[in-house]
């Protein structure tokens, strides 16, 4: 098994020297802590990737202002090259 580019014997080790660090007393707290900083990092994904979805559905609209952008600038420089 490898997860996250880490083998099996060496997750045994880490548990090993979490138990030993923290001891069994403050390891349920320690892992209820673990947790609550995955949810985090996982609704913060979420919410993330959320807006990035919504900002890809606004391209259409900025696309549409791109291109009149662009309409005007072409105008300015087709009246500035006929002064020259």
């Amino acid at each position: 098994m490898t997860m996250l580019f880490i083998s099996t014997g060496e997750v045994v080790i880490l548990l090993f020297a979490v138990l030993m660090l923290f001891g069994p007393d403050r390891l349920p707290g320690f892992v209820r802590s673990l947790a609550k900083g995955i949810r985090t990092v996982k609704n913060a994904q979420a919410d993330l990737t959320q807006q990035m979805s919504k900002m890809a559905e606004d391209q259409p609209e900025m696309k549409e202002v791109s291109k009149a952008v662009e309409e005007v600038k072409s105008d300015i420089e087709g009246v500035v090259s006929r002064k020259k």
